[in-house]
């Protein structure tokens, strides 16, 4: 486990940057946090450092947004559990069809029953420390087993 200190956007940037370059599929990188932490604020910034230009929403209504290649370097799933009520609704998203063959970027992944036994999960929880400023967040990084190898995180 590592915590990371996140002063504003730019280090938080810098942090999807390194994940994004490790990322593979197959991999599920879980964003824990309180509303406001900034899990869409890290999902977008990974998802451009694998690329993608163009709108990227927040999967809170949708619940899933797709990025294929082109206009990603490998196809991701970007999901927001926020609204499920039971774990097992994650199972009618058909995550097993996708999780074969790209990566998934999970906000609220304990609504969705967890993946940090996954040993391709890289579970982030961020927090917003006081006195940090409006930007400032701290993010606890713990690795499962197929990304030990693949840090440091700072």
């Amino acid at each position: 486990m590592t915590a990371i200190d996140l002063p504003d956007l730019a280090a938080m940037a810098a942090l999807g940057a390194r994940i994004a370059a490790r990322l593979r599929a197959g991999d599920v990188v879980a964003l824990s946090g309180g509303l406001g932490a900034g899990k869409t604020t890290l999902a977008r910034a990974i998802i451009r450092a694998l690329g993608h230009t163009g709108e990227v929403p927040s999967p809170s209504f949708a619940i899933i947004e797709l990025y294929q290649p082109p206009a990603t370097r490998l196809p991701l799933v970007h999901a927001d559990f926020y609204r499920l009520r039971d774990p097992a609704e994650a199972g009618e998203l058909g995550l097993d069809d996708y999780r074969a063959d790209a990566a998934l970027l999970a906000e609220w992944p304990e609504m969705a029953g967890g993946f940090a036994q996954d040993p391709a999960c890289l579970s982030i929880s961020l927090e917003h420390p006081e006195n940090s400023g409006a930007e400032g967040r701290r993010a606890i990084v713990s690795p499962g087993a197929d990304w030990l190898e693949r840090g440091p995180w700072t």
